[in-house]
């Protein structure tokens, strides 16, 4: 009987541990002995090239984004600077010009250092950024934090034209919405630190593909780097990933509440958010996010005053970095970003969790009216 991606997702693939537990066993083990001829008993026999419960994991994640291959990081930059050692001096890097800041920090990284060309695109103008040197396009979508949204399937024709291969940041939209590989994109690339994870207790960053070649590679990589996931957080993940959709589900539904009340206030000037029908990128976003346009929106304020006055002064929505957890974060992303970010001032980057509606709400409409 063919089982539906949540009910898999719920059931960890059905891993029951040696003693018929219900819950993934964890293996803590750095080193593994080997058999009788003195052979290895598994792939690995190091902690650095993997081990049962990052196995265990790995099959999940790339059940869920129906990849033959599924790589786990200690972080989303070690997986992000793990692909991008694949590059070699003299290819081509292009990446959104708003996007992530700490991917975008590592691309003009190796510009500087390794000779890697870099472009920089807009929404409108990928197709033109890509060069006969270009390697790798990288996208995101929706982009951090104005939530743009980028046609996977047009951005792979490109970059394929091109001789490139697709990588897709896939962050703001993990696969219980977005199937990225399916829609042509050869790598997709998760900070599961957010969503995946959802709790806010881990970091971790993923890498999923089809390419054997590629993911021999960057396993060989992973391994000399030293960046594999921890067994305990692989454990956390594959238990955050059991409860992805609903968590999704909730926090798409709260997200869209709060974009829609929020459209009309007066301290308000723009709600930025994929679900709106006003969004530029709607039209994308609803063919390529099946299952909801997740917690994240962007609210532009009528000054950079309110945005400081508003992060200031909520009660429930947490001032704090990162995103995809149950707890509502709240962030003025400018002075996060730096003086170099082509972000707006005004702007207010909201991660919605799961809490109820009504008390979010009103807590951002009370700071709000505080100004």
């Amino acid at each position: 009987m063919k089982r539906h991606p949540a009910t898999r997702a719920a059931q960890a693939l059905h891993h029951l541990n040696a003693e018929g537990g219900v819950s993934p066993a964890i293996d803590l083990s750095s080193t593994f002995a080997r058999d009788a001829d003195y052979q290895p008993r598994q792939p690995y026999i190091y902690g650095r090239d993997g081990g049962p419960t990052i196995k265990t994991l790995e099959a999940v994640l790339a059940d869920l984004d129906t990849a033959h291959h599924a790589l786990a990081f200690s972080s989303g930059m070690a997986a992000i600077t793990t692909l991008m050692e694949t590059l070699r001096p003299g290819d081509g890097l292009a990446v959104p010009r708003v996007m992530y800041h700490g991917t975008l920090a590592w691309a003009r990284h190796l510009a500087e250092t390794r000779g890697i060309e870099l472009t920089l695109y807009t929404p409108d103008t990928l197709e033109s950024a890509l060069t006969e040197r270009t390697r790798l396009l990288w996208v995101e979508t929706p982009a951090n934090p104005t939530w743009d949204i980028t046609c996977i399937a047009t951005a792979a024709k490109a970059a394929h034209r091109s001789g490139a291969r697709l990588a897709v940041d896939c962050t703001a939209a993990p696969p219980c919405t977005t199937q990225s590989l399916a829609l042509g994109a050869d790598i997709a690339f998760h900070s599961a630190t957010k969503y995946m994870g959802g709790h806010s207790d881990l970091t971790a960053g993923t890498l999923s593909l089809n390419d054997d070649a590629l993911a021999e590679e960057l396993t060989h990589l992973r391994t000399l780097k030293g960046n594999i996931i921890a067994p305990w957080d692989a454990w956390l993940l594959t238990r955050g990933l059991r409860t992805l959709f609903l968590r999704w589900e909730r926090a798409s539904e709260n997200a869209q509440a709060i974009a829609e009340h929020f459209s009309t206030h007066p301290k308000v000037t723009r709600v930025l958010y994929p679900g709106l029908p006003t969004h530029p990128g709607h039209a994308s976003a609803r063919t390529q996010m099946q299952n909801g346009y997740g917690g994240m929106l962007s609210l532009i304020m009528d000054s950079e005053a309110t945005a400081a006055h508003v992060v200031r002064n909520t009660k429930i929505w947490i001032p704090a970095t990162s995103l995809g957890g149950v707890e509502s974060l709240i962030e003025h992303r400018k002075p996060i970003e730096g003086p170099e970010s082509e972000v707006a001032p005004e702007l207010l980057r909201l991660s919605t969790g799961i809490e109820s509606i009504k008390d979010l709400i009103s807590d951002l409409d009370a700071a709000m009216s505080a100004v």
